[in-house]
């Protein structure tokens, strides 16, 4: 993380917005589709309006928790910090593969106490097709296709956060028993990338490359870097 904003920083919001205010044109993130292929990009300034966006469609569900379902790909960090915006606890989770039996969902759904599920319009498509096998899912959450709001469509108030603010909780693979949930603050978030940066000796103009899976967030500090997502 570089000096300029962290030692100041106590969430990623501040250092999102302060990308945003005097890094809107550079580059954030990349989507090599195949590992090698790009095939899509955000700026530090796309990146927060399409963000602020979605988090005016979310702000009446502040302190809630929303599953985010998304492959890999730039939709997800913008739902993911769209969420960080509104004040909505953010809990990644693995779409359903269409041959998969949908208990591990519905097993966070219901750990989590979930209100919200946010993905794209191809994978809500998918899951409506099976609502006859399990309705719950559907009837129990309000789901929001996130690749289909418009940025500035709609007016949107900031939320307070701090340090200790809750930013996500992070599920267990649930491969030898029932996934299990972490909850990660914002200052868990910096105090990562701190030590990351620490290790590495990385600064404003190094280059990532990540391809862990999205449920663990690692990747996503803003700290500087331009990591290319997965």
């Amino acid at each position: 993380m570089s000096s300029d904003i962290s030692t100041t920083a106590t969430s990623l919001l501040d250092i999102l917005s302060y990308r945003a205010q005097y890094q809107s044109d550079r580059q954030a993130y990349i989507f090599l589709q195949d590992g090698e292929t790009e095939s899509g990009s955000l700026t530090y300034g796309e990146l927060d309006r399409q963000a602020r966006a979605i988090a005016s469609q979310l702000q009446s569900w502040q302190g809630e928790r929303a599953l985010l379902l998304y492959p890999s790909g730039l939709e997800f960090i913008t739902a993911f910090f769209g969420c960080l915006y509104a004040g909505v606890v953010a809990v990644p989770v693995y779409p359903p593969r269409r041959n998969q039996k949908l208990s591990r969902l519905l097993s966070i759904a219901n750990d989590a106490q979930a209100k919200l599920a946010l993905t794209t319009t191809s994978i809500l498509a998918d899951i409506d097709r099976r609502w006859e096998q399990e309705p719950e899912l559907l009837a129990d959450l309000k789901w929001f296709a996130t690749d289909t709001i418009e940025a500035n469509s709609q007016e949107f108030v900031p939320r307070s956060v701090t340090s200790d603010s809750l930013a996500f909780l992070q599920y267990t693979s649930g491969s030898t028993g029932t996934p299990k949930g972490v909850m990660v603050t914002h200052r868990n978030i910096i105090h990562n990338q701190q030590v990351i940066q620490q290790a590495t000796g990385n600064h404003q103009d190094s280059v990532y490359v990540s391809w862990l899976p999205l449920y663990g967030l690692q990747s996503l500090g803003l700290d500087g870097q331009q990591p290319p997502c997965k």
